[in-house]
């Protein structure tokens, strides 16, 4: 989430003077770029790995402080949720053995988490979102505990004006209203930044924006969350309206998302870019500045440009473009925000050596891409590729071509060019390149997950298909074989389950009355339905009664009468005994004892998001005791 030192509440003057340092920043920046001062000649590259922390039974913790405490290592930081930490890896020379060096960096440093974090009984966990995240580790109490990030959600709530809304719809459609950003941290990548050259901005910053969807395609690992299958690469869709600061208008308005791949081709320099950023998007976050930029230039010192970083990290572009100092020496980056995390270490290097490769071989005949392209397709290929992944197919200098078949006759030979360029050794790029070949010819992340989430939802309860995927993940990750290889499930017939509160067990499919039905209706549901338990709710599926079997044999009669003018509010009961989510199964079932029912509504936040029965319990009996 960026910069920790910094202001949300600032009062005018602050706000004023922290603008004042802003386009003070644009104007250095400016005169760095007129005057040639920024780096050239050199590249390197950069990434980031964000990852889970989990029990051992693949389900979220909560200790990230406390394993961040025990590392003791600056490479590493905090993320938004205590399931999250996020690894800095040191920016290195793009040349020779430069990936097998930055994956040697990346493998001891997730040792060094994975040491640390056994200490706390959990495990260290590489996935583009983790599918055992259920709404309890979305409450703010899983929040990292800095002001900072609370202050932010409720700063963003505000600008959104209320609750988010998010609806994603593949397979399956995941339909939800939330109460804070921490949807946002479902989200763990793979960030990946790439040094260019300043009077190639333009270029390089649309040919980056093209190759996005067919790279996007051949990298998904993301299509499961909440127990639905929805995108391929899930992520894109979850961040863009996790934190969408929005309001919900009658006008029809052109008013972009903060997380967004763009509406047209960059023209001009990068300070043109950042002048129309500044322009559409409002300022969110303040800092107390000391240094003034156009005064450090007068004095002969680079400035870091604080403002100007402060408000472009609170701009999530798919690739974003960065200004940095290193050694003294100004220069600019794109950063690729759009790779999932994992499935594995090398996977991730391979998507790495895709992607840099490529832009290091761009075409001289892709330099003018506004020319050749419609910007809208290039979007359109983002989009298809996060919704169905390497089986879609792209548009691509003015014809339709499957991603797989695009990937292979015409970005690995690019990638392979530009490699070269950089002097790889060749067995470093037949290696990485080989990695996506095998992808293509084999299965992405997504298409295995998919695959096995599906094979295991046929025998066990989805819950419990959820924790056999995590623990699959992680069984495969340790053993750093890539993707292409894993093995489909074969062993998890018979699963203990790990299911310990009632949103593991609980019905979310279900059959619902309305209190203005009639009686002879809901005796029809049960009926049809073969169920013995109908919820009534009202029109914001809030429940307000329950109607069982027992209660109907007390107006048989009059139900079977053609004139009854009975409804469900006139059987129902009112006083429902319910549980919540994330009360514990033993809690339920001492109720469904104490009480004598036959089942227990699941409410949250007044509204019904399950059920759970006698026939639950007994079957989750039967399986704890296998």
């Amino acid at each position: 989430m960026g910069d920790h030192q910094v202001s949300l509440d600032a009062n005018a003057q602050a706000r004023n003077l922290f603008i004042s340092h802003l386009l003070g920043d644009i104007q250095a920046l400016d005169y760095l770029v007129k005057n040639d001062l920024l780096e050239k000649g050199v590249t390197r590259i950069g990434a980031e790995q964000e990852f889970c922390l989990i029990n051992e039974h693949g389900r979220p913790t909560n200790q990230a402080a406390e394993v961040l405490a025990d590392l003791q290592d600056s490479h590493f930081t905090t993320e938004l949720a205590k399931y999250n930490l996020e690894i800095n890896l040191d920016p290195i020379l793009f040349e020779g053995d430069c990936f097998k060096k930055m994956e040697d960096q990346l493998k001891q440093l997730i040792q060094k988490a994975k040491k640390s974090s056994s200490k706390f009984g959990d495990r260290v966990l590489i996935t583009g979102i983790l599918p055992t995240i259920s709404m309890d580790e979305l409450s703010l109490s899983y929040m990292t505990e800095n002001p900072r990030y609370f202050a932010l959600n409720d700063l963003m709530k505000k600008a959104r004006g209320g609750n988010f809304r998010m609806n994603f719809t593949g397979v399956d459609e995941l339909s939800i209203i939330h109460d804070s950003v921490m949807f946002e941290a479902c989200n763990t990548s793979f960030q990946m930044h790439l040094q260019i050259q300043p009077d190639d901005f333009e270029s390089s910053y649309n040919w980056a924006q093209a190759i996005s969807g067919p790279v996007l395609a051949v990298a998904g690992n993301s299509p499961i969350l909440m127990g639905k299958e929805l995108w391929n690469e899930t992520r894109i869709a979850l961040f863009q309206q996790s934190i969408d600061t929005r309001k919900m208008s009658k006008a029809q308005t052109t008013k972009q998302a903060r997380v967004s791949f763009g509406n047209s081709w960059v023209k001009g320099n990068i300070v043109d870019y950042f002048r129309k950023e500044l322009s559409n998007f409002r300022i969110l976050l303040t800092k107390e500045i000391e240094q003034n930029a156009l005064e450090e230039i007068a004095r002969g010192t680079i400035p870091k440009l604080k403002a100007l970083n402060l408000q472009n990290g609170t701009i999530y572009r798919w690739n974003r473009p960065c200004y940095g100092v290193l050694n003294g020496k100004p220069h600019l980056r794109i950063e690729n925000r759009y790779i999932p995390a994992g499935p594995t270490p090398e996977d991730e290097m391979a998507n790495f050596v895709l992607w840099a490769g490529l832009m290091q071989g761009r075409p001289k005949a892709y330099d003018d891409l506004p020319s050749l392209m419609e910007f809208e397709e290039v979007k359109s290929n983002f989009i298809r590729a996060a919704r169905y992944g390497n089986e879609t197919c792209m548009n691509w200098m003015g014809k339709r071509t499957p991603a797989n078949q695009l990937i292979l006759e015409v970005f690995l030979p690019i990638a392979n060019e530009g490699l070269k360029k950089m002097n790889i050794p060749t067995d470093t790029i037949t290696h990485y390149l080989g990695i996506i070949e095998g992808r293509v010819k084999k299965q992405t992340g997504s298409q295995w997950m998919i695959k096995n989430f599906r094979m295991l939802k046929k025998e066990h309860k989805v819950d419990d298909a959820l924790v056999a995927l995590t623990q699959l993940i992680y069984t495969n990750q340790q053993q750093d074989a890539p993707i292409s290889d894993w093995p489909d499930v074969n062993d998890f017939h018979e699963f203990e389950t790990k299911a310990g509160k009632v949103g593991h067990i609980m019905t979310t499919t279900l059959i619902t009355a309305d209190a203005e039905d009639s009686a002879r209706l809901t005796l029809e549901f049960m009926n049809w339905n073969n169920i013995h338990h109908l919820p009534v709710v009202d029109n914001r599926e809030r429940l307000v009664g329950l109607i069982t079997y027992r209660h109907l044999e007390k107006f048989w009669e009059q139900i079977q009468e053609p004139s009854s003018q009975l409804q469900a509010k006139d059987i129902m009961v009112k006083e429902v005994i319910y549980t919540h989510p994330s009360n514990t199964i033993s809690h339920a079932i001492e109720q469904i004892r104490q009480h004598n029912i036959g089942c227990l509504p699941v409410v949250h936040n007044s509204h019904l998001v399950g059920i759970i029965t006698l026939k639950d319990l007994e079957k989750f009996q039967s399986a704890k005791s296998k």
